[in-house]
C-alpha cells in the first residue's frame, strides 16, 4: 500500500563509475542517526581482526538528489578489530557528542539525503540512493531514515557497493525512535531481530492471505511481520525489478475493492526458480517500499504446482475516477478493452516507458484558459494517465521491448498511436502507478509519419524551425564540446543531416530558426555551415542568410532567417529589437526585455512581381527558469515562469512592428513559449496580430509535448494586411512525437544503438515541430509602355500605337493631336488645317487601371502651289462609267499626283491635262485635286452629277 498523492515527474537514477566490490573484512555502516536539531550521527564497524587505519577514508554526503557531494567528512584515526568509530555533529546534544571519536561541523544529512562511505575512490558502503530524491526519507514505519535511528541487523558483514540500487532500509536495519543513542560505539546491541516462528513448509497448510497483507489503508497493517503466503506466480521480473508478482487463488478473494489480491515478491540476490503459472508458498517479511507493499526477506520458498491457470485480470479503464481508483489492483493482473491512445514517449529509450491514455491529451493552457479552468484540464489529463513500463531498473537497456520486436529508428512509438488489448500487472513505483505488460504490446501507428507538410499552397511558403542548439564547434571541424547541442564532432555530422534533411522538405521560401549558435555570421559560423550545407545537398546556391553585424544579442542562442534568393529577395536591411530599443510603459520600462527574451530580428521581402511583406522572428523567455528577481514569479495558474516577461514583449513586439512597419503585411513566427490559451497570444491578438492555427480553425494544433500534454508553443502570427493573404497553416509532426532516444545524441547508446536508433531523416532533428504558412501573394501589375508610329501625307497624318502591356491587355487608348482635337482608338488618322510643329501625346490604360504616356513632335507644312485645276469636261453614263476631262498649267519636267475624294488615282508627268476614267461609280459627287509630288496641292474642284 502506499500514501494517496502522485509525484508529478519521475526519478532520474545516476550513474556512478566507482564501484567496486568490498573485502568482507572492511568496515561498514552500521549506525545511523537523524534527529532532532542536529542531533546527527553515524557509527562504522571494523569486521576484520586487524586494526584500520582510517586516513584514505571519506564520509559524503548527497543532498536533496545530487550527484555531486554536498559534504565530505574526511576521517582519521585508527579503528580497532571488531569496534567501532562515531561520527558526530558538533552541534548535537552532550549524550551524542561524548559517544564520537570524531566531530564534523557544518550542514548535516537529513532524511532524504545520500551517505557513501569511500575508500580511496571505491565505494564501500552507502545509505541512500545516488541521484534520487525520495521525498522526506528513504524507507517507512520505524524504518526510516527521518527521525530515526537505524542499526545494522548483525546478520549483515559488509557494506553495500552500489549507489544506484535501489535503497530500503528494511532489508539490512532495524529501526528505533528518535533520539536513540544507548547503542551507539557497540554495535550487535539490540541488532538482533526476534526470532520469527518457524514457518510451515508444507504446501496448503495454512497461510497468510494477501488481502490481509494488503489491508485497507495508506500502508500494510503487517509491515515487519513474517508471513507465509500460498499464491499464483503472474509475472516473472527476477531480472529487472528483482522480484516477481503473486497473486491469491480465486477461492482466496475476500470480495472487497478496498484490497487488492496481488503483491511484489522482491527476491534481490537470490532469485526463486520459478515460471509464470507456478504455484509457490514464501516465507517472508511484510515491508513498506516507497510507499509500496511488497514481502522482501524471503527465508522459505517451494513451489507447489505448476502450469496452474492464472487469476481472471480484472478489466480497467480511463480515465479512473480518482487516482486511489487504481490502489485496488496493485499487484494483480488487469486488461483493457478500450483502444488507448500514446500521449508520450519521452524516456521510451532511456527507461522503456511511455504514457497512455484514452484519449489525446492537451496541455491545460492549450484548450483552457489560465487558473481553474486549467487546472480541471490537468486533473482530468492525470485520471486519463497510465505509464507502461518495460520492468528493467536499468537506464538505456540495450534493447527496448517497445515497440514490438524493439524499437528502432524505423519502428517506434509515436504519441498519437493506439494501443489496443493491452494487459498486464498494476505495480506503484516512484510515486506512480504503472502497468508492466504480459507480452508484446499490440498497437497501430494511427499518427503516421509524414515525409513533408501537407497544407493548401499559395505562392509564398514560410517556415518557423526550433533547430535545438545548432552548435558547430569552432566551424572547423573541431572546438567540441560548445557551450550547447553536439559534444563532438561526429554528433554534429549527425544533428546537421537530420535538420537540412527537415528544411529541404519543409521547401519553404524564408524560415525562421530559434536555437541556432550565436556566433556571428562569418564563413565558420553556425548559420553558414547550415546555409551551405543546404546548398550542397541541393546542388545549388539557393539558400541565403540574413546576417546583422557580428551577432544578435549577447545569449548563446538567437534567432535567425535563412530564404531561397530564387524566390524571394530581401528589401533594405534587416531590423533588432532589443530593450534598447524597446517600447516603453508608463514608467519608461521597456516593454521588450531582451536579458530574457532573445533579440528579435525582422526582414522585408519582396516576392517576384508581387507585393512586399515582412517578417519578424522570436524566441521569448521559456517557462523553465524563475523569473521572479524581476517581479514576474510563477503565478501557479497554469502559465509557468516569466508568463509576465512574455507578455510584456507580446505587447512590445506588436507597438514596434506597427511603427516600423506601417501599411505592410506583417507575419510573426518563432517559439513564444506561450499556449493559446496564455496572456502573451491574447496580447497578440488584442494588438491586432491572429495566431493562425486558431484563425484558420486547427483547434487540434501543437508544436511541442510536455508531460503528456500536447500544445502549441511555436507560432505563426499575421496582422490584418497579412490575414487576409494566408491560405493554410499547418505544424509538420516530426519531432515531439518522437522519443528523444532518436535524435543525433550518441551518448547513453550502444555501439549497435548508434546505428539502429538513428537515420538521416527529418524525425527527431529537433524537439519542437516546425510551423508551415502557406501565403497567396497578389501579383503587382505591371504598367504599360506607350509608343506610337505615324505616317504623314502633308497635312494629313496616320498614327498606329505600338504600346505593350507584359501581365495584360491595354484596353484604351486616348491621343492628343496637339492641335485641340482627341482620337480614341488605337490606330487613327488627323488632318491638320494649319502647317506648324504639333506635339503628339498617346496615354494609353491597362486592365489593372495602370497608365503610360508617350509623346512625339511633328512637323506639318501646308506650302502653297501654282497648280490651277480646271475641269473641261465630264461625263457619266447611268452604268456608272465616269470620264472627267482634268486641265491645268504644267511643264513636263516633273510628275504631279491625282486625287478623287482624297484618294489618290494615279501619278502621271506634269503635262497639263489627264482623263480619268472610271467604271461603277456610284457616287454623285467627285472631288478632284492635283497635288506636286510630296508638296503642296491645287484647290479641289467639285463636279456633281445630280442634275445629269
Amino acid at each position: 500500500m502506499k500514501k494517496n498523492k502522485i509525484i508529478s515527474a519521475l526519478s532520474f537514477w545516476a550513474f556512478w563509475g566507482g564501484i567496486s566490490t568490498v573485502s568482507a573484512n572492511e568496515i561498514f555502516l552500521s549506525e545511523y542517526i537523524e534527529g532532532s536539531g542536529l542531533n546527527k550521527a553515524v557509527e562504522l564497524y571494523n569486521p576484520s581482526d586487524q586494526p584500520i587505519d582510517l586516513s584514505n577514508y571519506q564520509l559524503k554526503i548527497y543532498f536533496n538528489g545530487s550527484t555531486s557531494a554536498g559534504k565530505v567528512i574526511a576521517l582519521g584515526g585508527t579503528i580497532a578489530p571488531q569496534s567501532t568509530y562515531v561520527i558526530a555533529s558538533t552541534d548535537g546534544v552532550d549524550d551524542l557528542t561524548s559517544r564520537a571519536d570524531q566531530l564534523a561541523g557544518g550542514g548535516w544529512f537529513n532524511g532524504d539525503d545520500t551517505l557513501i562511505l569511500f575508500n580511496g575512490s571505491n565505494i564501500i558502503d552507502r545509505i541512500g540512493q545516488l541521484g534520487v530524491d525520495p521525498g522526506s526519507r528513504w524507507g517507512t514505519g520505524d524504518i526510516t531514515t527521518q527521525n530515526h535511528t537505524l542499526r545494522r541487523i548483525d546478520s549483515i558483514t559488509a557494506g553495500e557497493t552500489d549507489p544506484n540500487a535501489a535503497f530500503d532500509p528494511a532489508q539490512q536495519w532495524l529501526g528505533f525512535a528518535s533520539d536513540t543513542f544507548d547503542g551507539l560505539g557497540s554495535h550487535g546491541d539490540g541488532t538482533t531481530p526476534p526470532p520469527p516462528p518457524p514457518p510451515s513448509d508444507v504446501c496448503g497448510d495454512s497461510y497468510t492471505k494477501i488481502h490481509s497483507i494488503q489491508g485497507d489503508g495508506s500502508s500494510s497493517p503487517m509491515v515487519n511481520q513474517q508471513v507465509t503466503i500460498e499464491a499464483i506466480v503472474t509475472a516473472d521480473h527476477q531480472t529487472g525489478l528483482k522480484g516477481l508478482f503473486v497473486q491469491s487463488f480465486p477461492i482466496d478473494d475476500d470480495g472487497f475493492n478496498s484490497t487488492s489480491e496481488g503483491v511484489f515478491l522482491y527476491t534481490a540476490s537470490s532469485p526463486l526458480a520459478v515460471n509464470v503459472g507456478d504455484v509457490i508458498r514464501v516465507t517472508a517479511s511484510v515491508a513498506e517500499y516507497y510507499e509500496t507493499t511488497q514481502l522482501t526477506n524471503v527465508v522459505a520458498s517451494q513451489v507447489c504446482g505448476t502450469n496452474h491457470q492464472l487469476p481472471i485480470s480484472s478489466m480497467v479503464s480511463l480515465p479512473a475516477n480518482a487516482v486511489d481508483d487504481w490502489e485496488q489492483f496493485e499487484g494483480m493482473l488487469v486488461h483493457f478493452e478500450q483502444n488507448l491512445i500514446v500521449n508520450e514517449v519521452h524516456n521510451l529509450g532511456r527507461y522503456g516507458q511511455f504514457y497512455l491514455g484514452s484519449q489525446r491529451h492537451f496541455a491545460p493552457t492549450q484548450v483552457a484558459l489560465p487558473g481553474t479552468a486549467a487546472q480541471e484540464v490537468a486533473q482530468q489529463n492525470s485520471l486519463d494517465s497510465l505509464l507502461v513500463d518495460d520492468g528493467l531498473t536499468q537506464q538505456n537497456p540495450e534493447t527496448v521491448i517497445f515497440p514490438a520486436p524493439q524499437l528502432s529508428a524505423s519502428n517506434t512509438l509515436r504519441n498519437g498511436d493506439t494501443v489496443s488489448s493491452l494487459a498486464g500487472v498494476i505495480h506503484y513505483s516512484f510515486g506512480k502507478y504503472q502497468l508492466l505488460p504480459s507480452g508484446p504490446i499490440i498497437h497501430s501507428m494511427t499518427n503516421t509519419r509524414l515525409s513533408e507538410p501537407e497544407l493548401a499552397l499559395g505562392n509564398l511558403k514560410v517556415a518557423s524551425f526550433n533547430v535545438l542548439n545548432f552548435f558547430n564547434g569552432d566551424g572547423n571541424g573541431g572546438g567540441f564540446p560548445t557551450a550547447r547541442g553536439a559534444d563532438s564532432a561526429s554528433e554534429l555530422m549527425r544533428q546537421k543531416a537530420k535538420i537540412v534533411t527537415a528544411i529541404i522538405a519543409l521547401d519553404a521560401d524564408i524560415i525562421g530558426l530559434m536555437e541556432i549558435e550565436n556566433d556571428g555570421f562569418g564563413r565558420q559560423s553556425a548559420i553558414a555551415e547550415l546555409v551551405n550545407t543546404l546548398n550542397n545537398s541541393t546542388g545549388s546556391d539557393a539558400y541565403q542568410f540574413i546576417g546583422d553585424g557580428n551577432g544578435i544579442g549577447n545569449d548563446q542562442i538567437a534567432v535567425g532567417i535563412i530564404y531561397r534568393q530564387d524566390r524571394v529577395s530581401p528589401v533594405g536591411l534587416p531590423k533588432l529589437l532589443s530593450s534598447a530599443n524597446s517600447p516603453v510603459d508608463d514608467s519608461n520600462s521597456p516593454l521588450f526585455n531582451s536579458d530574457k527574451n532573445r533579440v528579435m530580428i525582422t526582414q522585408m521581402f519582396t516576392l517576384a512581381n508581387s507585393e512586399s511583406f515582412a517578417i519578424a522572428v522570436n524566441h521569448l523567455k521559456s517557462k523553465g527558469s524563475s523569473c521572479s528577481s524581476i517581479g514576474d514569479p510563477d503565478n501557479n495558474d497554469g502559465q509557468g515562469n516569466c508568463n509576465l516577461t512574455r507578455t510584456r514583449a507580446a505587447q512590445g513586439i506588436s507597438q514596434w512592428l506597427s511603427e516600423q512597419y506601417p501599411a505592410t503585411k506583417l507575419l510573426i513566427v518563432g517559439d513564444i513559449n506561450a499556449y493559446a490559451k496564455e496572456d502573451p497570444i491574447t496580447t497578440f491578438a488584442n494588438e491586432g496580430f491572429s495566431e493562425l492555427s486558431s484563425a484558420m480553425g486547427k483547434l487540434d494544433a501543437y508544436s511541442y509535448v510536455y508531460r503528456g500534454g500536447a500544445g502549441q508553443l511555436d507560432h505563426a502570427l499575421a496582422n490584418h494586411e497579412m490575414l487576409a493573404a494566408v491560405v493554410d497553416v499547418t505544424t509538420w509532426h516530426i519531432n515531439t512525437d518522437e522519443p528523444r532516444a532518436l535524435d543525433y545524441n550518441e551518448e547513453f547508446k550502444s555501439s549497435d544503438q548508434l546505428i539502429s536508433w538513428y537515420n538521416d531523416d527529418a524525425y527527431r532533428s529537433s524537439d519542437h515541430d516546425p510551423v508551415v504558412v502557406s501565403i497567396a501573394l497578389m501579383p503587382v501589375n505591371i504598367a504599360p509602355s506607350s509608343a506610337f508610329q505615324y505616317t504623314q501625307n502633308h497635312a494629313l497624318v496616320n498614327f498606329i500605337s505600338i504600346s505593350d502591356d507584359p501581365d495584360g491587355s491595354i484596353v484604351d487608348w486616348k491621343w492628343n493631336f496637339g492641335d485641340g482635337i482627341n482620337g480614341s482608338s488605337e490606330t487613327t488618322s488627323h488632318q491638320y488645317d494649319a502647317s506648324g510643329i504639333y506635339t503628339v501625346t498617346l496615354t494609353v490604360t491597362d486592365n489593372d487601371n495602370a497608365t503610360a504616356t508617350s509623346s512625339q513632335q511633328i512637323t506639318v507644312n501646308i506650302a502653297v502651289t501654282d497648280l490651277e485645276l480646271t475641269i473641261k469636261r465630264a461625263y457619266k453614263s447611268r452604268r456608272g462609267t465616269l470620264k472627267v476631262f482634268l486641265q491645268w498649267q504644267g511643264s513636263a519636267n516633273d510628275d504631279v499626283e491625282i486625287y478623287r475624294n482624297d484618294r489618290l488615282i494615279t501619278v502621271t508627268r506634269n503635262n497639263g491635262r489627264f482623263i480619268d476614267r472610271a467604271r461603277n461609280q456610284q457616287a454623285s459627287e467627285f472631288v478632284y485635286k492635283i497635288c506636286e509630288v510630296d508638296g503642296p496641292c491645287s484647290a479641289e474642284q467639285v463636279v456633281n452629277f445630280n442634275n445629269n
